[in-house]
């Protein structure tokens, strides 16, 4: 099953852990902050979570990659 990174601008605050766990998906800008590249197939479904689990922040998520956004949203105002 493909994957899907979400990432929360207002919660990330920079400190890059994403990028170096998973720098097939995702780069940073030129301020520090993740930029998503796309799906997570597969094959880096291990690394993706293990970035989502290191962000300080809680800033990114992991979906997959058929749910929309809102959906998104309601699950988590569900969990929360």
């Amino acid at each position: 099953m493909t994957l899907r990174l979400r990432l929360d601008p207002i919660a990330c605050t920079g400190h890059a852990l994403c990028a170096d766990l998973l720098a097939e998906r995702i780069e940073l800008d030129e301020w520090g902050f993740p930029i998503i590249l796309g799906d997570v197939p597969p094959g880096l479904a291990a690394d993706a979570r293990r970035a989502v689990r290191a962000c300080p922040t809680l800033a990114l998520e992991l979906l997959p990659a058929q749910m929309t956004r809102e959906e998104g949203a309601r699950d988590h105002e569900r969990d929360s």
